[in-house]
């Protein structure tokens, strides 16, 4: 058992260590911001204070992806091309600076971007993918920003709900002390809730090395409509870019009218998909 179990961390080390050369060098084809796709030439008009038009766009929701710590949207070019085949066509990233000290102004700037989505395309609502420190800072967009009044489905992978302790040395960077244990955002995000709209999906890995402990990537808060998904045999890079994980991105972006828990913040059961 324990030898199964050393042989799958060194698969899981070894795919992470090829994931993160494959990263390097992309990273350089993300830096730049992408170009903004026009609006569809039949989506209702904007009105002159920002807002969708009148009834509904057509298609389904934009999907806006949000990178993790020091990193761009270049983590995101698998699972993009997974979500364009399987019929979205309303993909777009956003690059925070890397000079960011706040996770509040990230999520400011996350605001202003999908308020501008939304009056580009008339769409009412958008759903958005986080990675990592990605999903924290489009979880206080929603919780604490009213976002919950535009985004319909939250998917966050390997994102520190309650706060990380690995790499101690980089704590010294603003945003690093936000993810800690303890952090005023942390302790933000954990206070009441009420009647908050928006799904949350938080996808977290049993051998996550990024995420200590490993739970800390589960979503637990009494407010929230939560499921907790399972994920096993890799770690914190792979989970944008592992296909099976991509599957389960796009399931939890197509359900519409999901069975959701009893009660708020319960799992209805995790699961694996790796």
């Amino acid at each position: 058992m324990e030898f199964a179990k050393v042989t799958t961390l060194m698969k899981a080390t070894a795919l992470e260590l090829a994931i993160l050369t494959g990263h390097l060098v992309l990273y350089p084809t993300g830096i730049v911001a992408e170009r903004l796709a026009p609006a569809p030439s039949d989506a209702p008009d904007g009105g002159p204070d920002g807002r969708p038009g009148k009834g509904p766009a057509p298609g389904r929701r934009p999907v806006l992806l949000l990178h993790g710590f020091v990193d761009n949207r270049s983590v995101f070019v698998l699972l993009r091309r997974s979500l364009a085949r399987h019929g979205r066509d309303g993909i777009e990233s956003l690059n925070y600076s890397p000079l960011t000290c706040d996770l509040r102004a990230a999520a400011e700037l996350l605001g202003r971007r999908v308020e501008e989505i939304r009056a580009r395309t008339g769409h009412a609502e958008v759903d958005i993918v986080g990675h990592s420190l990605g999903g924290l800072i489009a979880r206080y967009y929603v919780q604490c920003l009213g976002g919950d009044a535009r985004v319909r489905t939250l998917v966050m992978l390997g994102t520190p709900h309650t706060g990380t302790t690995v790499a101690r040395l980089a704590a010294a960077h603003p945003l690093v002390r936000q993810m800690r244990p303890g952090s005023g955002v942390l302790r933000e995000l954990a206070g009441p809730a009420p009647g908050c709209r928006t799904r949350f999906v938080s996808f977290w890995s049993d051998l996550d090395q990024v995420m200590v402990p490993v739970e800390t990537a589960r979503l637990d808060h009494p407010d929230l409509l939560v499921h907790n998904v399972r994920v096993s045999g890799i770690g914190h890079l792979a989970l944008p870019v592992h296909p099976t994980v991509a599957a389960g991105v796009r399931e939890a972006l197509d359900a519409d009218a999901p069975e959701l828990p009893a009660r708020r913040g319960e799992e209805p059961g995790a699961s694996s998909v790796a």
